[in-house]
């Protein structure tokens, strides 16, 4: 018979730290599965996994149990890819030119024809890839949340800690990045 969540807890924070691990082992498919939308290189996705489950362990005595704690591991592992967009921004400049042939093949059909340019969705995929990497972390977080994982304003606010007028006015601003972006990706092509 599987110990719920609750007991585990209540095992750990009793002295049996061994029992911690059975809640890595059940949560670690779906914090691997949110960290991988946040870094890029599989080594700062271990990185960031790590960090989580020690910060969980840690601060398991603060786990009040009035959501379940998926929702606290979760909330917990978003702000840590949130900590880690902030202390590893890429701001460097991707030029039109470190597209690859199939990313700039797509965005030249979609200059042409936006809505008939989907057919290749690992080109655009890399293409948005690329200019996600151009936000800052908070754009950049606030987008994957909204757009990638589909979350609403209000779980987003819940997750991040930000006022829900704040993630609307994050969102609008980073479009807004976004749009600038690819208007000059696409400026650098025709130039």
């Amino acid at each position: 018979m599987e110990r719920s969540d609750e007991d585990i807890i209540r095992a750990v924070l009793g002295g049996d730290t061994e029992a911690f691990e059975s809640l890595v082992l059940k949560y670690q498919p779906r914090v691997f599965a949110t960290a991988r939308r946040y870094a890029r290189r599989e080594d700062e996705v271990q990185d960031i996994v790590q960090e989580v489950f020690m910060k969980a362990f840690h601060k398991l005595a603060s786990f009040r149990g009035d959501a379940p704690f998926e929702h606290w591991l979760m909330r917990m592992t978003v702000r840590t890819c949130y900590d880690f967009l902030r202390l590893h921004q890429r701001n460097r400049e991707n030029n039109f030119t470190d597209l690859g042939d199939e990313e700039s093949d797509w965005l030249e059909r979609f200059n042409a024809n936006p809505a008939g340019a989907s057919d290749e969705a690992s080109a655009a995929k890399e293409l948005i890839r690329q200019i996600l990497e151009q936000l800052p972390a908070p754009a950049r977080l606030v987008i994957t949340l909204l757009e990638i994982e589909d979350k609403s304003v209000k779980e987003i606010s819940r997750l991040t800690g930000w006022s829900v007028p704040l993630v609307k006015v994050r969102a609008f601003r980073a479009r807004a990045l976004m749009r600038k972006v690819l208007e000059k990706m696409t400026r650098e092509k025709y130039l």
